[in-house]
């Protein structure tokens, strides 16, 4: 049924509103280009949940069409050490005093799901691993961006160490911190992906991520979980702590 022109004004009023709100910053950015007002002018959308539920179709659809646009032999820019931003942003859903307190000598990183090599790795195995690093950028969903310098595993060769199903379509991530995300397969095999276990040449501190985060340059920043625990590798969708209050969930930088 065609909207009248009150409707309509309705209908971009409530939009607005949801986007004002801060955990709505990616559709911002991301999500709620003019064919997705479009969509939601064309509708008979007025009220906040109505939109809400429109909004998470226009996610989905994006998730789709960036996943089909993702090229998993492009990499992501790289830059030299002294464009590193100095001190690098701390970033995370809680103030800075809030850091998880992860002991070393007993931390072990578990696996689970579609992996035959199902055990935990204590983080002295992970250093043992070839290492390599880069200097890439982390891009926020907040507006502001860093370069760092990160070192550790590439998690492509890990998840193959681990004998992971690297068919499998999600690897999903949970945290000290009680932070979880997931992301696809081929951004986990990108050659950029890593389980980084340095910050800037110097054993990863704790604001940054102890004693493992993951970094990935074709991914916005809240992507890259930090103080990792355990990883599972499924075929079902897992969502995330973000991505289930509405953040897009592909989220390519």
């Amino acid at each position: 049924m065609p909207l009248d022109k009150l409707d309509t004004q309705l209908i971009l009023k409530d939009a607005k509103r949801e986007l004002a709100q801060p955990q709505r910053r990616l559709f911002a950015k991301q999500l709620l280009t003019l064919g997705g007002l479009s969509l939601l002018t064309g509708c008979t959308l007025t009220d906040q949940a109505s939109v809400n539920a429109m909004l998470r179709r226009i996610s989905r659809f994006n998730d789709r069409v960036q996943s089909w646009l993702f090229d998993p032999a492009q990499l992501a820019p790289t830059y030299p050490e002294s464009m590193i931003t100095r001190p690098f942003p701390f970033n995370a859903y809680y103030d800075i005093d809030q850091v998880p307190d992860v002991d070393a000598a007993s931390y072990t990183l578990h696996l689970s799901g579609l992996v035959k090599g199902q055990r935990a790795w204590r983080l002295d195995e992970l250093r043992a691993l070839p290492q390599t690093s880069q200097v890439t950028r982390l891009i926020c969903v907040e507006g502001w961006s860093a370069i760092g310098k990160w070192g550790g595993v590439t998690f492509a060769d890990f998840l193959r160490r681990a004998d992971a199903d690297t068919t499998a379509r999600y690897v999903s991530f949970r945290c000290a911190d009680d932070y979880s995300t997931s992301i696809d397969m081929p951004t986990a095999l990108h050659p950029q992906t890593l389980l980084t276990l340095t910050y800037d040449g110097q054993v990863l501190p704790p604001k940054y991520g102890f004693p493992m985060k993951l970094r990935m340059p074709t991914k916005l920043g809240f992507k890259n979980p930090k103080h990792i625990v355990a990883i599972d590798v499924t075929n079902t969708f897992p969502g995330g702590y973000w991505e289930d209050q509405g953040y897009n969930w592909f989220a390519g930088s």
